[in-house]
């Protein structure tokens, strides 16, 4: 299961706010506020898997306590030719 922490990591991440999140993963904003503050309720617990799908689909890759340095959260890799580097930014890849 993912921890609270994480999945405000995740949402920063991405740019979401909490009531994207709840939309997304189909569960009311009032769950999805209770679950990133850590409450310990079994709700919490049923919505961490519906938060870390919806999470996991628009990129993020969680990192478990056993990863190195304990819990995270990072980007997917993007594909090749996915993403325009910093280098090759520039006015003619203007959209």
């Amino acid at each position: 299961m993912i921890e609270a922490a994480q999945a405000r990591a995740a949402r920063a991440l991405i740019g979401w706010s909490q009531t994207r999140l709840a939309e997304t993963a189909g569960v009311p904003l009032s769950i999805v506020e209770r679950f990133e503050t850590g409450a310990p309720d079994p709700i919490a617990a049923n919505v961490a898997d519906k938060v870390r799908t919806v999470l996991e689909a628009a990129g993020v890759v969680f990192i478990p306590k056993n990863g190195g340095g304990g819990v995270g959260v990072r980007l997917r890799e993007a594909l090749e030719g996915e993403y325009i580097g910093w280098n090759d930014l520039n006015a003619s890849n203007d959209e």
